[in-house]
């Protein structure tokens, strides 16, 4: 007799209790229209929009509903340098809600300029954006992000042809899981199974026919699958591929093919701070509800004139506080939140530990910061309280702090493309797990010559600025010394791009339009990997447009 699934408690704001199995052989197997392997942003939602056409999908999710320690450390994986790739645990998250746990919430649609043939960007997307436009508004609603909103009226008089300011929204909430917890223990169309690792697909005469699940206890379980997706994250996606690569070596272009290669995050960091020259223009890059259901912050992006003609990568640049880890702030808010971050446990609620970690060194002088609190402790505890509340019990999740100065200065940080490289890559190791699946090698690579195109776009920021009246750069650093400091803070591991990238040709990519594999029809990628280009936005909204798009035609075909 199948056991009884597990009634799992969940917290009172979640919508009641979730019934869901623990492991793969917990209740009789059914037949699906799909297999969905990870429940992060992608398998959930194509999960949730395979349901509203009518087809059932079964989701394999490798985690429990918590963090294990044993279920994380599958993803471990050989850094080849550390210094410039974070950490797996980090990285990559195995529960329920894959890596929504750890995700800022950041939805950005990939840029008009994404789609075009450019200098220097040795790749190309094999569709317009008009094709994914229409995906954006149901990943805005999956994501919990409010309206596809990116662009206002209200600052035209900040923009120019030199450069655009434009939108990033921020999810209410980043969890997917907990967004739609009713639907997911409710609808008889999706099939959740915890603890139900893919250890091996099985492949035969061009088709999917099976994949073996395994659970913590060493159970494995062979399930039939109609249609296989990948969507465990783009490097676990491109992991499980190169294991099937191992076992058929002609599949995806061979070992000298393109999977595994290509690997992209972003450029991201802080060389420069933004002065303006009035307070009322600094205000326009607080956060802020512009009435389309979520929280909104401005950014500069050079346009697609300026990109063309300077041959620049595309980014986005923002104002930030000043460094919170160094006390010289003075700021009794800001050395109270360096607190709150230096304390890990505390600091993982309040953002991604991704985030936390690029704000707390190693070496702080804790003294200094709790001098700053106690002399401005009437300010720390007039702001505090209200963050708390719009962070934490507020509808619409403010999704930061920024906190203004009377000096009108903040740091600028940049999120920068990273373009691709076929040395830039990852691999299968001499090292297993204890499923006797190999660990990934990952050599993440920096390049020089990204690094000066997002110089020279600091230079063509600062000009405008100047031209404009709206302000100036300062660097941190002698100009000289700029590129060096780019390169030094050029770390990324959690976005994951192109090492399973899409096209229109098997010589150089892996994935068509549709994200099946050339090789394998009924075999699909879900996941950052298929991107061919990194954008200078954050992937999530794009995962979950383009996983949507798959899970509408897998169903109306």
């Amino acid at each position: 007799m199948a056991s009884r699934p597990l009634r799992v408690k969940l917290p009172s704001h979640a919508g009641g209790p979730l019934l869901i199995y623990t492991t793969i052989a917990a209740a009789p197997l059914k037949e699906y229209d799909a297999c969905v392997v990870g429940s992060g942003p992608a398998g959930i939602v194509f999960a949730l929009e395979m349901a509203r056409f009518g087809k059932r999908t079964l989701v394999l999710e490798s985690g429990g509903l918590r963090p294990d320690r044993q279920q994380v450390s599958l993803s471990d994986a050989l850094l080849i340098d550390p210094s410039r790739h974070d950490d797996m645990a980090i990285a990559v998250s195995r529960q329920l809600g894959g890596t929504s746990n750890l995700w800022g919430g950041r939805c950005q649609p990939y840029d008009p300029i994404d789609f075009r043939t450019r200098p220097g960007v040795d790749a190309q997307w094999p569709f317009a954006l008009s094709e994914l436009e229409p995906f954006y508004s149901i990943a805005c609603r999956y994501l919990s992000a409010g309206s596809p909103v990116f662009k206002e009226d209200e600052v035209d008089q900040l923009a120019s042809s030199a450069f655009d300011v434009r939108l990033e929204r921020f999810s209410n909430r980043p969890a997917i899981q907990k967004a739609f917890w009713r639907e997911l223990s409710s609808s008889p169309l999706i099939d959740i199974r915890l603890n139900s690792t893919v250890t091996s697909i099985g492949y035969l005469e061009g088709v999917v026919a099976d994949v073996t699940v395994r659970d913590p206890s060493g159970i494995e379980t062979i399930v039939p699958v109609k249609r296989l997706v990948l969507a465990s994250g783009g490097l676990e996606s491109t992991r499980q591929l190169l294991v099937l690569q191992r076992k058929y070596p002609g599949l995806f272009g061979g070992p000298d093919g393109p999977l595994g290669k290509y690997y992209m995050g972003h450029i991201i960091g802080e060389i420069s701070d933004i002065v303006f020259n009035d307070r009322k223009v600094a205000e326009k890059f607080d956060f802020f509800l512009d009435g389309n259901g979520s929280y909104a912050r401005r950014r500069f992006i050079p346009s697609d004139n300026t990109q063309m003609a300077d041959n620049l990568l595309n980014v986005s640049f923002w104002p930030v506080v000043p460094p919170v880890a160094d006390a010289r702030h003075g700021s009794a808010t800001l050395s109270a939140v360096c607190l709150a971050l230096g304390f890990a446990p505390l600091g993982r609620l309040l953002v991604a530990d991704a985030i936390r970690k690029r704000h707390i060194p190693e070496s702080i002088d804790w003294w200094s910061h709790i001098r700053n609190v106690v002399l401005g402790l009437p300010e720390a505890l007039a702001y505090i309280p209200r963050f708390f509340y719009h962070r934490y019990f507020s509808s619409m999740r403010l999704p930061g702090f920024f906190i203004q100065n009377a000096a009108k200065r903040y740091g600028l940080s940049y999120h920068s493309e990273h373009s691709p490289a076929s040395e830039s890559r990852v691999w299968l190791s001499d090292e297993v797990d204890r499923y006797a699946m190999p660990k990934l090698a990952i050599d993440l690579r920096f390049f020089r010559k990204d690094a000066e195109a997002l110089l020279r776009a600091h230079d063509r920021l600062n000009q405008w600025l100047l031209d404009t009246r709206i302000g100036r750069l300062e660097y941190r650093q002698p100009l000289a010394a700029s590129l060096d400091a780019i390169l030094a803070q050029a770390s990324h591991g959690t976005h994951q791009i192109g090492t399973a990238r899409m096209g229109t040709d098997r010589r150089n990519s892996i994935v068509d339009k549709n994200l099946a594999t050339f090789d394998c029809l009924n075999l699909y990628v879900a996941s950052s990997a298929v991107f061919p280009t990194s954008g200078q936005c954050n992937p999530t909204l794009t995962i979950a447009a383009l996983s949507a798009r798959l899970a509408q035609k897998l169903a109306c075909d």
